[in-house]
């Protein structure tokens, strides 16, 4: 029989030569994926290069302010609009026309005003009193375009209509029907229609608006509450370590009899609002609401909760039935890494590292997609009264259009702005640079991710492999694996950030076609865009595992990404077993944690913004909507506790790993001991059965 240390090595692919003395992390190691490197190096520096570029030629005063017919911007200070902030349409029927859709513009005159009609009337209703006083027409002529000053001619409609049921029934102004200019009959249907587009922008930026104004009545109380998750989650941690099996089940517990009462106060709340009248409306006849409040007014909301929570407490109930002895394995495991993290304190710090980067490539990425998107001068189009007008959306110069044939072939055609844009290779490239700048901030955000992953990794291998604990860790292991990483591995970590960006961006081109053939009737087309969507996202889930096992493999022996990945493919095939015990029940497990950091924190964050609690009662901010600190706190509160478990995770994976090498590389003989702990060697000894 064969001696163990005969076995063919999965590294070198001959009989496997036991290194004594080896402790884990080699020094000895060599660039890797130099081409990859240099490649990405490159590539940063392009992505400079563009940021520059798009802000020399962009102009986000393009975005944030609405512009007239006229290329002008409204409520834009130092310009003859600076106290006109609204745009106003002078034919909101118009709006209702496809080619809004294609242009992204109305095609009716436009122009700055001040404030928006407070009377409702069309044209022909300013012309029948114009006959009779000219008050009416002294009001209106502010909402003409400069230069007109004779009511018998087609003007205006009105800003937005001021929509209001009476009794079932859709008015404006307690009419129904109504005349336009060209004295044809009209339905208050026809005029919300057009209106719905333009004021669901409005309704959108006044909402914007308001969150903006809440956040900045509430951020020292928002940024009190990420404090207290901080705490939370460092308190959670700290007791990991002496507590492990009692908090996790004290966590498990805990969320089962959480979900538990959401569940009764779910039903309680339905089966009260079922005997009120009125409230057996649907959310989609009410639509979208700023308020909250109002969707817990109807039955329909407290039964989607209720659907919704008793789908999860099954689920949870399940899950800990049938794996609950690999919970247990689990626990153990858990216990084992948080010694681990004990040794190395300093790892808990490192999210903020990532935290931080992450932070300044989203930043770059929006600025520079804001200044792409402004680039370009203003582009003017004909904008036809006829539909059959030759020149219909044909660009045109607003200064000689009256000059032209235009006006005389098609009666009624003006020249509007329609958008900015421009004729020079950089304008009709906009697109293409948006697309690399996506491409690049996925490569970015995922080399983050790695560098963070393979630092990680290395520190915790240095724990695993040293013989006395903690008398033969290294000094300075996080600092040691991040310089590592850095200085040796940029390539490979840049190579696997790359591999997962490109199915990324596909499943980002496959989300854009999906919401554009949302209308289509072509099911098969549908369907197989729905396959390719699943395949996808299958494959990014598959390139994250593996990219985070190769990471570990890299951090260890310092070789390529291929390499690496191939090594850790075949290690965990070899321990498939253990693989399918700890990988998905850990991850289950921190994920219990994180929601019962941030559901507690929430429900705190809850009855302070609601006024529940009496003694901060009076501190507590006026705010237009109370949800927008709240799903702060829940939302930060459980990245934070992510940042703190997701250490806990990768040192998990870490000593998995490790583990199987030591039983290739050991078989516990005094000559060739296991490096592992009793504790540990007995864990994952009990997956084999399990």
């Amino acid at each position: 029989m064969a001696r163990k240390s005969d076995v063919p090595s999965p590294y070198y692919g001959e009989p496997s030569k036991f290194d004594p003395t080896f402790r884990g992390p080699i020094s000895n190691r060599s660039c890797t994926d130099v081409f990859c490197c240099v490649i990405f190096i490159i590539v940063i520096l392009g992505y400079i290069a563009l940021g520059t570029v798009a802000w020399l030629h962009g102009d986000p005063r393009k975005v944030i302010h609405p512009t007239d017919s006229y290329g002008q911007f409204c409520g834009q200070k130092g310009t003859p609009n600076t106290k006109k902030s609204i745009l106003f349409y002078f034919n909101i029927l118009k709006c209702a026309n496809p080619a809004v859709l294609i242009n992204l513009q109305c095609p009716t005159t436009q122009m700055c005003v001040s404030k928006c009609p407070d009377r409702f009337a069309t044209y022909t209703d300013m012309q029948l009193q114009y006959q009779i006083t000219a008050a009416p027409w002294e009001y209106y002529r502010l909402f003409c375009k400069p230069g007109f000053n004779n009511p018998t001619k087609v003007c205006m409609q009105r800003c937005f209509p001021d929509f209001i049921t009476l009794n079932g029934t859709l008015t404006v102004a307690k009419r129904t029907h109504f005349k336009d200019a060209l004295d044809k009959a009209r339905s208050v249907t026809e005029l919300r229609d057009a209106a719905n587009g333009i004021t669901g922008l409005v309704d959108a930026k006044e909402v914007g608006m308001k969150i903006v104004e809440d956040y900045a009545a509430s951020w020292n109380w928002i940024l009190i509450g990420l404090v207290i998750a901080l705490v939370v989650s460092l308190i959670f941690i700290l007791l990991l370590r002496f507590t492990a099996g009692l908090l996790l089940w004290f966590t498990i517990i805990a969320v089962i009899l959480v979900i538990a009462y959401g569940i009764w106060h779910c039903y309680l709340e339905f089966s009260l609002l079922r005997q009120q009248p009125g409230a057996d409306v649907t959310i989609v006849d009410i639509g979208f609401q700023t308020d909250v409040t109002v969707y817990l007014h109807l039955s329909q909301t407290w039964l989607i909760f209720l659907i919704a929570l008793c789908t999860i407490e099954a689920s949870i109930l399940i899950i800990l039935i049938f794996l609950r002895k690999r919970v247990w394995i689990a626990i153990a495991l858990l216990r084992e890494g948080s010694k681990a993290v004990s040794y190395i304190m300093s790892t808990l710090f490192y999210p903020i590292i990532t935290f931080l980067l992450l932070a300044i490539c989203i930043s770059y990425f929006s600025v520079t997609s804001v200044f792409l998107a402004s680039s370009g001068d203003a582009i003017y189009k004909v904008m036809a009264a006829e539909p059959n007008c030759m020149y219909a959306n044909k660009t045109c110069d607003p200064e000689t259009f009256n000059k032209t044939n235009v006006s005389k072939t098609c009666p009624g055609a003006q020249c509007t702005f329609a958008f900015y844009g421009g004729e020079t290779p950089y304008h009709r490239y906009l697109f293409i640079l948006q697309l690399s700048n996506l491409l690049i901030f996925l490569w970015l955000v995922n080399f983050i991710i790695a560098l963070g992953q393979c630092t990680l990794a290395g520190a915790f291998a240095s724990y695993y492999w040293a013989r006395r604990k903690p008398q033969d860790i290294p000094t300075c292991p996080l600092f040691s694996s991040f310089s590592r990483a850095i200085r040796y591995h940029t390539g490979s970590l840049a190579f696997g950030a790359l591999i997962l960006a490109l199915v990324q961006m596909a499943r980002v081109i496959l989300e854009y076609l999906d919401s554009k053939l949302k209308g289509a009737s072509n099911v098969a087309a549908r369907f197989l865009l729905c396959c390719l969507k699943c395949c996808f996202w299958c494959l990014e889930r598959f390139i994250k595992f593996m990219n985070r096992n190769a990471y570990i493999m890299i951090a260890i022996y310092g070789k390529c990404f291929c390499t690496s990945a191939r090594d850790a493919f075949c290690l965990l095939m070899r321990n498939v077993v253990r693989v399918a015990v700890l990988d998905r029940v850990t991850d289950f497990l921190l994920f219990l944690g994180k929601v019962l950091i941030a559901g507690s924190v929430g429900v705190i964050a809850f009855f302070f913004f609601t006024h529940k609690i009496p003694i901060v009662q009076e501190d507590v901010p006026t705010l237009h909507y109370y949800w927008v600190p709240l799903l702060t706190v829940i939302f930060g509160s459980y990245l934070i506790a992510h940042g703190f478990f997701s250490v806990y995770a990768m040192c998990v994976d870490t000593l998995f790993l490790c583990f199987c090498e030591d039983l290739e590389r050991n078989d516990g003989s005094p000559e060739k001991p296991f490096l592992m702990s009793a504790e540990l060697h007995s864990i994952l000894r009990k997956t084999e059965h399990h």
